[in-house]
C-alpha cells in the first residue's frame, strides 16, 4: 500500500472512531438524562375510608439540581381524579413530604420548609382548595408525623438545633471541639393541632426511633436507646411511654435488633419485626408479639422463609398483615395472632411499598383496600390502589419512561446446600451468537436483597446492560429473603461462603449463557463495596472492578466508622476482644494477591464506610502497581445525593469496565 493511501484510510479509521465514541457517549448521556427525568415516588397513602390516596412525588428540577423539589398530591381512587396538588407553598419548588391523615379522613399533616429553605415544619391542610396552616415554628429536624387516635394532635419526632438531617446514610457533621458533647437526642414531640402548642414528651436523654400510639391516645410504644442515635439503633430496646404520667418503661430488651413497633387495636399487645439486621432503614426478620404491659414475647413466624418487614393489625386484633422479602420477589401474608397459621395474600417480582425500605402497603380501615409504589425492572414506578392485591393503577407520572436495559430474569443456583437467587440482566440488545461480558453487583447490607425494581441514579449499574453488558444482581448468604437461619449463615464469616455463593452464580450464568468467562467484572456500594475490595483479594477471576464506599480493614474500621454497634451480632466480639475475627476477613491482609484493576469511589462524610478505607484501599493497591483511582465526592454522606455526583459514578464506572473488559 502507498504511503498516502495508507496515511488516507488511517486518518479516515480515526474519523470513524471519534465518530463512534461520540455516538456512543450520546446515547449514555440519552440514558442518563431520561433515568433522571423519571419521576420517584417517597411515599402513598390511603385515607381511613379508602376512598382516596395521597402521596409524595418527588424531582429533583434541571436548573437547579441540587435543590430537593419534592410535592404531595391528592386524587380520588376510584374511579381516579386528576391529581391535585395540596402544598404549604402556592405551587413554588420546596421540600413536603411526610403525610399523614387524621382519623376522620378530612385533614392532612405534612412537613415543609415553604417557610424556610432546608427547615421543616408541620402543617396541616383540610380540603383540597384550603390553605395549608403552619402549627410548629421549631430549629432542628422533624420526622415522622402521626395523628393521635382522637384526631386532636400530631406526634412526631424532633431533634432540636440538628445539624443535619437524622440517619447514618447522611453527610456526617464535619468533626471539631468536644466530641462526646455532640451528640443530638431525636425526641418524641406532640403539637396540639388546634392551638399549636409543643410540649417534647419523651426523655432528654433517649434517641427514639420509631414509634406508634396507643389506641386509646394515652400511651406510645417505641424504640429506643441511650447514646448515639446512629450508633445505638442496634441495641434499642421497645418501650411504652404513659402521656399521663411522662414515664417511659422498657419492656424488651431484644438479643438482636428490632423494628416497626405496632400497638394492637385491642390494646391489648405490641408487634414489632425482630432479627439479624445491619441497616438502620432495612428492616428483616421475624414478626414478634408482647403483652403491652410487657412479658412472654412470642414468635409469630418461626422458621418462615422469607423476611417480613412490615406490619398493619387487622382491626379485630386477631391477625396481622405482614410484607416481606421472599427470594427476590415481594410477597404480602396474614399471620393469625393466636395460632400462628400463615396465609398468602399476594406474592410477585415486583417492588411493592408505601415508602420505605420493605415491602410494605398503606391500608385503609377496612383491612382490605390499600395503596402502593410498584414498580419492577420494567415497569416505571406508580401510585396503584384498590383491594390487595388488585391494584388498579391511580397515577400517570412515568407513562413515558422507557428501560434503557435489557430483559431482567429471575435465576437460581445450588451451592453448599444453598438455594441462591438474583436477578439477571440481559444485554439490551441482546444477540444469543455473540459473547459478551458481565458485571457482578453485590448488594449493600448484607442486610437487604436485589429485587425487581426500577432502577434508581444512585450507584446505577443498569445502564451496564445498555453498554452490551450481562448484569448479574446476586442475594447470597446473608441476605434477606429466605429466614432467618440464612441471614446469619455469614456470622463470623463475611467474604468467605457469600463470596463462594456469588461466584457460583457466575459460574451458572456462564456456562448457560454467552458470557465471556475471562471478561467478568465486579462492582457494588458499602456491603458490595467491601465485596469487592475482598474478592480482587482472594481471586483472579475478575478483569476489572469498582469498590463503591467499601470497607478495606475492619480492625481501623472499628475505630472510624459511626456505628460499630451493628458489627458484634456479626462478628460475636468487639475487634479489642476478638481481633482475629476482624482480620479473617479483612482485604488489606490479603493485598499482594490483587491483580486486578480497581476504581474506588466514596463520599468524603461518609459515616458508615468512612473515606479513610477508600484510602487505605487505594494506597495500598498503588503500592504493589495495581492500576487504580479514588474518586472521593465533597460533601456526600453514605448516600449520594446530588444529581451531578451520581452521574459522574455512573460515567466513572461504564468507562472503567469499557476500558478494561471490551476486548
Amino acid at each position: 500500500m502507498k504511503p498516502k493511501v495508507w496515511m488516507h484510510l488511517s486518518a479516515l479509521a480515526v474519523i470513524m472512531l471519534v465518530a463512534s465514541l461520540v455516538q456512543a457517549e450520546d446515547k449514555l448521556d440519552r440514558a442518563i438524562r431520561a433515568l433522571a427525568a423519571v419521576r420517584e415516588f417517597q411515599q402513598a397513602e390511603l385515607s381511613p375510608d379508602g376512598s382516596h390516596v395521597a402521596w409524595v412525588e418527588s424531582l429533583l428540577g434541571e436548573d437547579d439540581a441540587s435543590t430537593p423539589n419534592s410535592a404531595i398530591y391528592v386524587s380520588a381512587v376510584k374511579p381516579p381524579s386528576a391529581p391535585h396538588r395540596m402544598s404549604a407553598a402556592a405551587g413554588a419548588a420546596c421540600e413536603e413530604h411526610s403525610v399523614a391523615w387524621s382519623p376522620d379522613g378530612k385533614r392532612l399533616a405534612f412537613l415543609s420548609d415553604a417557610a424556610a429553605p432546608g427547615q421543616l415544619q408541620l402543617y396541616v391542610t383540610g380540603t383540597p382548595d384550603g390553605a395549608a396552616q403552619r402549627l410548629t415554628n421549631l430549629k432542628g429536624f422533624l420526622a415522622d408525623p402521626k395523628w393521635s387516635p382522637d384526631g386532636k394532635r400530631i406526634a412526631f419526632l424532633f431533634t432540636e438545633n440538628a445539624p443535619r438531617a437524622a440517619g447514618p446514610l447522611e453527610p456526617m457533621t464535619p468533626p471539631s471541639g468536644d466530641i462526646e458533647q455532640q451528640i443530638y437526642e431525636q425526641r418524641l414531640a406532640i403539637v396540639d393541632a388546634s392551638t399549636g402548642n409543643v410540649k417534647p414528651i419523651s426523655p432528654a436523654d433517649l434517641y427514639v426511633y420509631e414509634y406508634d400510639w396507643s389506641p386509646d391516645g394515652s400511651s406510645f410504644a417505641a424504640t429506643a436507646a441511650h447514646g448515639d442515635g446512629d450508633d445505638n439503633w442496634y441495641i434499642a430496646e421497645l418501650y411504652t411511654l404513659d402521656l399521663s404520667t411522662g414515664r417511659m418503661q422498657s419492656i424488651y430488651k431484644p438479643p438482636l435488633q428490632i423494628g416497626v413497633p405496632r400497638w394492637s387495636p385491642d390494646g391489648r399487645q405490641i408487634a414489632f419485626i425482630g432479627g439479624l439486621m445491619s441497616d438502620e432503614p432495612s428492616i428483616g426478620g421475624d414478626v414478634f408479639v408482647i403483652p403491652a404491659a410487657g412479658g412472654e414475647v412470642r414468635n409469630l413466624t418461626p422458621e418462615i422463609k422469607s423476611s417480613p418487614g412490615s406490619l398493619v393489625w387487622s382491626q379485630d386484633s386477631a391477625q396481622i398483615l405482614f410484607g416481606a422479602k421472599v427470594e427476590g420477589e415481594s410477597e404480602l401474608a396474614r399471620v393469625d395472632v393466636a395460632g400462628g397459621t400463615i396465609t398468602p395474600v399476594w406474592r410477585g417480582p415486583d417492588s411493592i411499598t408505601s415508602g420505605d425500605w420493605s415491602v410494605s402497603v398503606s391500608v385503609a380501615r377496612d383491612g382490605g383496600t390499600s395503596a402502593v409504589i410498584r414498580d419492577s425492572f420494567n415497569r416505571p414506578p406508580e401510585v396503584w390502589a384498590g383491594p390487595l392485591g388488585e391494584w388498579a393503577q391511580v397515577t400517570q407520572a412515568n407513562r413515558d419512561a422507557r428501560p434503557a436495559w435489557g430483559e431482567a430474569r429471575s435465576i437460581h443456583w445450588a451451592n453448599q446446600g444453598y438455594n441462591i437467587q438474583g436477578w439477571l440482566l440481559y444485554p439490551h440488545d441482546y444477540d444469543p451468537k455473540r459473547r459478551y461480558p458481565m458485571v457482578v453487583v453485590v448488594h449493600g447490607g448484607p442486610g437487604s436483597m436485589e429485587r425487581s425494581a426500577w432502577p434508581e441514579t444512585f450507584y446505577n449499574t443498569s445502564l451496564l446492560s445498555a453498554e452490551g453488558y450481562f448484569v448479574l444482581y446476586p442475594n447470597p448468604r446473608g441476605s434477606f429473603g429466605q429466614g432467618e437461619a440464612f441471614t446469619r449463615a455469614n456470622v463470623k464469616d463475611f467474604g468467605y461462603g457469600d463470596l463462594r455463593d456469588v461466584l457460583a452464580g457466575v459460574d451458572e450464568v456462564v456456562k448457560t449463557l454467552p458470557v465471556d468467562d475471562h471478561r467478568v467484572g465486579l462492582t457494588g456500594w458499602s456491603y458490595g463495596g467491601f465485596m469487592t475490595m475482598w474478592a480482587v483479594t482472594q481471586t483472579n477471576r475478575f478483569r476489572a472492578a469498582v469498590a463503591g464506599a467499601g470497607i478495606a480493614n475492619w480492625l481501623s474500621y472499628y475505630g472510624e466508622n459511626d456505628l460499630d454497634q451493628w458489627m458484634i451480632p456479626f462478628f460475636g466480639a468487639s475487634v479489642y476482644d476478638d481481633p482475629a475475627v476482624y482480620a479473617k476477613s479483612s482485604a488489606i491482609d490479603f493485598i499482594k494477591n490483587v491483580k486486578t484493576p480497581t476504581l474506588v469511589v466514596v463520599g468524603d462524610r461518609d459515616g458508615e464506610c468512612p473515606a479513610p478505607q477508600s484510602f487505605e484501599f487505594w494506597h495500598a493497591l498503588k503500592a504493589q502497581g495495581v492500576e487504580t483511582k479514588l474518586v472521593v465526592y465533597a460533601n456526600e454522606g453514605h448516600l449520594i445525593h446530588l444529581p451531578e455526583h451520581r452521574q459522574d459514578i455512573i460515567r466513572r464506572q461504564i468507562a472503567w469496565f469499557n476500558e478494561h473488559m471490551r476486548q
